[in-house]
């Protein structure tokens, strides 16, 4: 039972880190992608890639 008052406060304060990362990432534009979007109009998905000879 002694061992939860360590693992208890040290469980929230790492949680509380991720969170705040997160949080951080989101405000700095860490997550967009504008490049991907301009590239990925121009990629031809449908196509099927040529077969190997042997």
């Amino acid at each position: 039972m002694g061992i939860l008052m360590y693992l208890v406060p040290i469980a929230l304060t790492l949680g509380l880190l991720g969170l705040y990362g997160f949080f951080w990432a989101l405000n700095n534009n860490q997550f967009d992608d504008p490049e991907g979007n301009a590239q990925r109009i121009l990629r031809d998905d449908d196509e099927t890639p040529p077969a190997k000879k042997d």
